[in-house]
């Protein structure tokens, strides 16, 4: 069966190769347990780093005392991800890099609306890990299959939302701002819900895409790339949780 794509970029079609099978000695192919591990290590990463700029955001109450480090998180987030993904060899250096870096990022920014939503933090936190076990389980089961229309059914519900996040980007610099998408009514509630369920659904398709990495052999380097990407989704989902409860929160 040929490799299917993602709509994760860290997952491109170009990510594992069938070539690998064969090629590399058992010992130093890639396996799942060692995906898993290297993703709960990432994820200790992000939590190290997300404590201390929550610590300091709580401590000041000042937004200037974590800004700085939240930019340099985004921007070294950004940048670190862009290197994994063209050099992938390089992934347990620069994964472990990434994930210190939006835990800078999402730690800031969880104490900022959790100042102003008390227990929105914990809530978001929740819900993202629920939601990746529910994935998993359903995964697992058999109960979700990734079938080519499956796959292209999110891939292209994802690039929608990306599109549509980067026109809404632009179009605020005018000061065109669309207030029902990011509004507490029931259009931009139930926006927040379909992005909610895209970022799951693309959970799917990395543990798929992962599951056939290990099947064809990919190097052990790979166990750090697919962690990398896990928690690129992740990230995504964690924050569009956040704004979920931000505007139910809103409502109330």
């Amino acid at each position: 069966m040929p490799l299917m794509k993602t709509s994760n970029p860290a997952f491109g079609d170009q990510t594992f190769r069938p070539q690998y099978g064969g090629a590399i000695d058992v010992s130093s192919r890639m396996t799942l347990r060692g995906a898993v591990n290297k993703t709960g290590i990432l994820l200790i990463c992000a939590a190290v780093t997300a404590m201390w700029t929550w610590n300091l955001f709580t401590q000041s109450r000042d937004f200037a005392a974590v800004g700085p480090l939240m930019t340099l998180g985004v921007i070294g987030g950004f940048i670190l991800a862009l290197v994994t993904i063209f050099k992938k060899e390089w992934s347990p250096v620069t994964a472990p890099l990434y994930a210190l870096c939006e835990g800078l990022f999402l730690g800031g920014v969880s104490a900022a609306l959790n100042a102003y939503y008390p227990g929105i933090a914990i809530q978001a936190v929740g819900l993202t890990f629920g939601t990746l076990l529910a994935m998993l389980l359903l995964y697992s089961s058999g109960v979700i299959r990734v079938t080519q229309k499956f796959m292209i059914g999110v891939v292209a519900a994802t690039g929608g939302i990306m599109l549509f996040y980067l026109f809404e980007m632009i179009a605020g610099f005018f000061g065109f701002h669309l207030m029902a998408i990011n509004g507490s009514g029931p259009i931009g509630i139930g926006f927040s819900l379909l992005v909610v369920g895209i970022a799951a659904l693309n959970l799917v398709l990395d543990f798929d895409f992962v599951e056939r990495g290990v099947n064809y052999g990919a190097p052990k380097y790979m166990e750090w790339y697919s962690a990398f990407g896990i928690m690129v989704t992740l990230v995504w989902l964690y924050l569009e949780m956040l704004r979920l409860l931000t505007k139910f929160r809103d409502r109330g």
